[in-house]
């Protein structure tokens, strides 16, 4: 009984060590549902492509992603910018480059090859700028910040990153909805978000309005429609692999069906001739 027991606390510790801490106040993320979910989900290009320019449009204004690349856009599997539209878009950005033959740095276009560039020279830049605040780098947000919490929760529905960072897009809590006790409470210069993970005030203001970014192919401009489509190119940039690898874990689900198939018929009749 003793053993039982030990083994039953031990699971229960191992239980609660994989579930995600909800910070104190924090509400669960919106159930947002999008193409990629579930084990034969993908990325809706379209979206991708909309998420993109809202990055460059509104985000990359103060967030960074260090990880990307220009060339990943044309990737399969992403937004699958043509070769072309992905060597506009670089040269929409002036990079650091050099030394040149004086020993000087100079800048250029942006070129297929280099990575996203970052709005800031360096993390005082960004706190300054921010009123002393650090704007994550979002190449990995989604796979960070957790959405949904437990752990049988989150091992059937994921750990909702992109629900998180729609909630977090959409959520804030107007001015004139504050209770007179949130007033006293706000910090200044901070906004009120319940669904921010280190919240529920953030210094980071509502950065969407609608129609504040024109999409090419007419969508309308709504926040939740901006919110919905970054969320989905974040969630691409967190894990641009995933296509690939659900298929392959769904030939492999494959080969260990015929697999076991063919061993059960062998071992009958490899057995059949003892009885």
């Amino acid at each position: 009984m003793t053993i039982l027991k030990t083994l039953a606390i031990a699971a229960a510790g191992l239980v609660l060590s994989l579930g995600a801490a909800q910070a104190e106040g924090q509400k669960t993320a919106k159930d947002v549902s999008f193409s990629f979910e579930g084990p034969f989900g993908q990325f809706d290009r379209a979206q991708l492509q909309r998420g993109y320019k809202v990055y460059k449009e509104v985000c990359s204004n103060c967030h960074a992603m260090h990880l990307m690349s220009f060339r990943n856009l044309s990737q399969p599997g992403g937004p699958e910018f043509s070769e072309e539209q992905v060597k506009a878009l670089a040269a929409s950005f002036q990079v650091q480059d050099g030394p040149n033959n004086d020993g000087e740095m100079f800048e250029r276009p942006g070129l297929p090859s280099d990575r996203f560039p970052s709005p800031f020279p360096n993390e005082q830049a960004a706190r300054a700028a921010n009123g002393g605040a650090y704007p994550p780098d979002l190449s990995l947000i989604t796979k960070s910040r957790p959405g949904w919490y437990g752990t049988i929760n989150q091992l059937i529905n994921g750990i909702g990153g992109p629900q998180y960072v729609y909630s977090v897009l959409t959520g804030y809590t107007p001015d004139d909805q504050l209770t007179e006790e949130l007033r006293k409470e706000q910090p200044e210069g901070k906004y009120h978000n319940p669904f921010f993970a280190n919240g529920p005030w953030i210094g980071m203001g509502p950065p969407l309005s609608d129609d504040q970014v024109t999409f090419d192919d007419g969508t309308a401009g709504s926040v939740s429609q901006m919110a919905r489509d970054v969320s989905a190119f974040l969630a691409w940039a967190a894990e641009p692999k995933m296509e690939e690898r659900k298929r392959t874990g769904f030939m492999v689900l494959i080969f260990l069906g015929v697999l076991a198939l063919l061993l059960y018929l062998s071992m009958k009749k490899v057995w059949a001739k003892v009885h």
